[in-house]
């Protein structure tokens, strides 16, 4: 089932990303100096994006199929770019970023959608609740504090440890994305997706989702993943097509 405004507002985030993305090439590939883009504006501009692209993730759960074959495929293409990046840019080398978490969160949430079983109104508010509290609870971990709280350094050893959220000193990534704190906001959006799961498709929240109002947007929307992984050399060659052009 598809929602029309669900698809236009990932199709939004989309292009909000594509032009995040384009002034990350401009400012640490092309070394020019835009000064808010590394402080407060640029930092909720990131956190924008790719809160709403979890959540909308967590929340579309419900409405595919093929959840296996959905997982694998995006998380292969998470696996090529790491490749890509880590051969030919090891400087911006992508390790564990949004395309492996999106692939393993859905790889995850066949386990647990069998745990959980059906989604009623009452078992989703207490997910959707539960799951942004551990988000924020968790939102440090990666730096290794939970509530000003030091974790031990045992749990900060390897790239196994990286993925699930706990990366050694040594890690770096241009876009890191570990199951600790992310997965719980992606049940978050499952959640909320399962407290309106039980409305008629012709009566409330749910219709007015399914109306469509901006068909450029919702077909991106539609399309993330192929644009998503043609984005980053799409811009690259066109900023150093510009750069050689300005020179």
């Amino acid at each position: 089932m598809r929602l029309a405004k669900i698809d236009g507002l990932r199709g939004l985030t989309l292009i909000s990303m594509v032009l995040y993305h384009a002034l990350w090439d401009v400012v640490f590939i092309f070394g020019r100096d835009i000064p808010w883009y590394n402080r407060a504006p640029g930092f909720i501009w990131q956190q924008s994006i790719c809160w709403t692209f979890i959540l909308l993730s967590g929340f579309s759960v419900g409405l595919g199929k093929r959840q296996l074959r959905r997982g694998i495929t995006v998380f292969l293409c998470g696996a090529v770019i790491s490749a890509v990046t880590i051969v030919l840019m090891p400087e911006d080398a992508v390790r564990f970023g949004i395309l492996t978490f999106m692939g393993s969160a859905m790889l995850l949430m066949i386990p647990v959608e069998r745990l959980l079983g059906s989604p009623d109104s009452r078992k989703s508010v207490i997910l959707s609740l539960a799951g942004f509290f551990l988000f924020i609870l968790t939102r440090e971990v990666n730096r290794g504090y939970i509530l000003n709280v030091r974790l031990p350094d045992a749990w900060y050893a390897n790239d196994l440890t990286a993925f699930l959220g706990f990366p050694p000193a040594d890690f770096f990534s241009t876009d890191y994305f570990p199951l600790i704190p992310w997965f719980f906001l992606y049940l978050t959006g499952y959640g909320i997706y399962g407290i309106m799961s039980g409305e008629r498709g012709d009566t409330g929240i749910k219709a007015f989702l399914k109306e469509g109002s901006c068909p450029p947007l919702e077909f991106i929307g539609r399309h993330t993943l192929i644009i998503y992984m043609l984005h980053q050399p799409v811009i690259y060659g066109l900023l150093t097509v510009t750069e050689k052009t300005l020179h």
